[in-house]
């Protein structure tokens, strides 16, 4: 059967019996119909000086179109940690409207590794992405209706830095020009939209730790600049109120269930090839008060989610992780290895061995922060015992890790039960000495350069003089100790989507940077990246349609 067919035909429990696992009280879950629900405020406030569980980190190779299946994995890892006997939680990241209609698909787990109601989950689900667009873009019009009404604070309207943006793949949007049609709609200038994950806004609804640092937070955001290159902030414009209260229901974490009916919270989505990757920090905290195991995940490779993960989100909400799990499938190694994605059905072992340098980059670099590391092979039904094999001995001979099949998507938890106690076993062994890895005190140019070259494998960074001058501008304004964001292709360690494996001999070219003050951190743009993706030439949508009873086809 298909996801949805499996999803569809599961037979879910009220979300309120579910959220009990964790033994959350029923009068704390607000139900947006029997199957999902948020957490109340008060009630996570209550159990604040709770001791914190265990973090894992589900993390993976570079992407390729061939699948890895991380969110898989790690509903599968979850159902199998409460398999085992322990209490665990789950924590991911909210679908984009974008990805679904594009070419990615959705991110509710796949086969009987899911969380559901997976249709939901995928579309608008509670409708957090709707108000974090509808904020983003609230404070949008009220700088442009600031300039209209005699722009006493000076805006240049060269200099705005706040785009708008959309939940949707649409690069015909990414660069526009507003307020045409004469004096009674404003000024005409040039702007663009960003999709909505990429969103400033997003980013702090990701990080901040209650109401309060939200307002606080959104406060702090630079929206523009004067003639003398002076910043204009958010809380100029008087937005933190109207916009906290266009998110404060959002801001509670979402409870659903998986298959198995264990908990998991999906709250907050930043792409990790655009933003920093990773669920919200209330999500994860709940997770880490209320359960004794909290599996959570960051988008794409370790190179850009694990990353940020480590560099970005445990820097600020003060997280340790236990451990982290790479998830590879040895159809993703052959391409690595040089095979096209027509030829993946055939057996073919060397090329899984050319290929596991990618896997090793990855596994070296979450050892870096001194996390342990054990390999989840996902297994696909073509797999041969001989190229499964391939991966195990390298892991173990070569990288001194354990690595382990796993077949959650056929099988669920069962599939995974191996892989659990791996963890548990890492866990307990208390080998985790994580550290970030660069200091807040190190300038902007030398954090990015860490990651280029340590992370990456670059040789070095390169910018052209007005991109350097204006690293240099931000670190003379007091953001030096702003952790970096990088945004670059998911697809290679490189800059260059095509250079698979393990390249070497490159340089990351900084093409741009901007100051996410609310954020706390500076995004630097490599490469060709988009902040606004396109749809395909096929795109996923023309597959998706109602059913004669109503029900929703093609989604995956």
């Amino acid at each position: 059967m298909s996801d949805i067919e499996i999803a569809r035909a599961a037979e879910m429990k009220r979300i309120k019996e579910v959220a009990g696992k964790l033994e959350i009280p029923e009068d704390a879950i607000l139900e947006y119909g029997p199957y999902k629900g948020k957490v109340s405020y008060d009630y996570l406030k209550s159990v604040g000086n709770r001791p914190d569980g265990k973090m894992i980190l589900v993390t993976a190779i570079n992407p390729t179109p061939a699948g890895e299946g991380k969110t898989t994995t790690t509903v599968g890892l979850g159902d199998a940690l409460n398999r085992i006997g322990k209490k665990a939680a789950i924590c991911l990241r909210e679908p984009s409207l974008g990805p679904c209609f594009g070419v990615k698909g959705g991110a509710a787990g796949g086969g009987y590794a899911q969380v559901l109601p997976m249709e939901d989950i995928n579309l608008h689900f509670t409708g957090d992405f709707h108000a974090i667009t509808s904020a983003h873009n609230l404070l949008a019009a009220l700088i442009d209706n600031h300039i209209h009404w005699g722009n006493e604070l000076g805006f240049d309207t060269r200099r705005i830095a706040w785009r708008r943006v959309l939940d949707m793949n649409d690069r015909a949007l990414r660069q526009t020009t507003i307020a045409q049609g004469g004096v009674a709609n404003g000024f005409t200038r040039e702007d663009g939209f960003d999709i909505t994950v990429a969103s400033e806004i997003m980013a702090i609804f990701c990080l901040a730790t209650d109401l309060n640092d939200l307002a606080e937070r959104i406060g702090k955001i630079i929206v523009g600049y004067t003639r003398k290159k002076e910043p204009i902030t958010a809380g100029q414009l008087e937005a933190p109120g109207p916009l906290s209260v266009l998110l404060r229901d959002a801001m509670m974490p979402n409870i659903v269930q998986t298959l198995e009916h264990n908990p998991a919270f999906i709250h907050g989505g930043p792409f990790a090839n655009i933003a920093h990757g990773c669920n919200s920090v209330m999500a994860t905290k709940a997770g880490l008060k209320l359960a004794d195991y909290t599996v959570t995940e960051a988008g794409f490779g370790a190179d850009l989610g694990a990353e940020k993960f480590f560099n970005i989100k445990c820097r600020m909400a003060g997280l340790t992780p236990s451990a982290s799990v790479v998830v590879a499938t040895v159809r993703a190694l052959k391409m690595h290895g040089g095979v096209a994605k027509d030829d993946l059905g055939s057996e073919n072992v060397a090329a899984v061995k050319a290929g596991l340098e990618n896997l090793a980059r990855h596994v070296a670099n979450v050892q870096t922060f001194g996390v342990p590391v054990v390999v989840a092979i996902n297994k696909f039904i073509k797999d041969t015992d001989a190229e499964l094999q391939a991966v195990k001995d390298y892991c173990a001979s070569e990288l001194g890790v354990d690595a382990v099949v796993c077949s959650h998507w056929a099988d669920g938890s069962a599939g995974t039960e191996e892989l659990a106690n791996k963890v548990v076993d890492l866990v307990e062994s208390g080998r985790d000495s994580f550290t970030p890895l660069y200091s807040d005190d190190a300038s902007l140019w030398n954090k990015i350069e860490t990651i280029a070259t340590r992370i990456y494998g670059a040789d070095g960074i390169s910018a052209e003089k007005k991109v350097k001058d204006r690293i240099q501008e931000l670190q003379d304004q007091g953001f030096g100790h702003f952790p970096v964001c990088m945004a670059k292709t998911q697809s290679s360690f490189s800059t260059d989507p095509n250079a698979k494996g393990a390249p070497t001999g490159f340089t990351v070219p900084v093409r741009e940077v901007r100051v996410s003050a609310g954020a706390g951190f500076i995004v630097v743009i490599t490469g060709e990246i988009m902040t606004m993706p396109g749809l395909p030439r096929v795109p996923a949508a023309n597959s998706i349609h109602l059913n004669a009873k109503g029900q929703v086809e093609g989604l995956f």
